[in-house]
């Protein structure tokens, strides 16, 4: 198994989503016909432009458990307005949790994957992809689109119940995904013992949070158990999995190792890196997460 240097994948501005500007501890960006400013520790610089008109602001809360509150300048749809990433159609919100119901940094990561799943298996049926921690949904309609048979994984019923609405917004309520309320790591183990394997997989995980049932995700406590069970779900024929994460504490190093590990009896390559987008201002490299991947080839 072959180890690459870190790399940057650096997400482009898309005609529904750009990074306008950023610095101060705060990012301006556009989605669709809005514009937002959002707090960004890493944006360690100063600003580009002087005047940041914005449609609404999310003020973060006094604590550090993400808390805070959205102040609007002008009129916003509360209940959403559409956007579109190549082919997927998805509806956009201002969430209590100051992110607008989809990270744009993941569309790199789509476009990788996509380009691994892109054939069909040598029986020439579908590839097999798994999304867990999928949220609303936008990568599996975006590996659907292109042909892959989806399985999607998320512990919130209400954002799968948004990703449906969202393959409906985009004309694929007939699209091979099966839609599945589940914590990530009990599906992931059953799987295991069903003997189930998949040509993709996509890890998304958050640092904390909490299932269906009200199990406890902690990421450093439980990321390589789950890691471990992906990889009895991958074969010689499997083609690739992908982790993002977005636990500043931790290191694109130590995701390459856990992989290198764990998924060693495979050969192929493993690559890590950050995740970032590219500014329109100056085109400035705004870090967003670390990742890393395990491919065939």
């Amino acid at each position: 198994m072959s180890k690459s240097p870190l790399i940057t994948l650096t997400g482009a501005p898309w005609n529904d989503f750009g990074l306008i500007d950023s610095g101060n501890g705060r990012k301006f960006e556009r989605y669709g016909p809005y514009r937002f400013i959002r707090p960004e520790p890493q944006a360690m610089w100063d600003s580009a432009l002087d005047d940041w008109d914005a449609d609404g602001e999310f003020l973060p809360g006094s604590d550090d458990e993400g808390g805070g509150r959205w102040v609007f300048a002008r009129d916003v749809p509360r209940d959403g307005w559409p956007l579109a990433w190549d082919n997927v159609r998805f509806t956009a919100h201002c969430t209590p949790f100051r992110h607008l119901g989809f990270f744009p940094d993941m569309a790199p990561v789509w476009d990788w994957v996509r380009e691994k799943t892109a054939e069909p298996k040598s029986d020439g049926t579908p590839p097999q992809f798994l999304n867990l921690f999928g949220y609303t949904g936008v990568g599996s309609l975006a590996l659907a689109a292109n042909g892959a048979q989806v399985v999607h994984v998320d512990a919130s019923k209400k954002s799968v119940a948004q990703a449906r609405e969202n393959a409906a917004l985009s004309g694929m309520s007939d699209a091979p995904v099966r839609w599945i309320v589940d914590d990530a790591s009990k599906f992931v183990a059953r799987e295991v013992r069903r003997g189930r394997r998949y040509d993709a997989i996509l890890l998304d995980p958050p640092k904390f949070g909490r299932g269906p049932e009200g199990e406890v995700w902690r990421l450093e406590e439980h990321l390589p158990r789950l890691i471990a069970d992906c990889a009895q779900l991958l074969d010689s024929d499997s083609r690739c999995l992908f982790l993002t994460v977005y636990a500043v504490r931790l290191s694109a190093l130590a995701l390459r190792e856990m992989l290198a590990q764990a998924l060693a009896p495979l050969g192929g390559k493993i690559e890590a890196g950050e995740l970032a987008i590219c500014e329109e201002s100056r085109g400035l490299e705004l870090p967003t997460a670390i990742w890393a991947r395990w491919s065939r080839d």
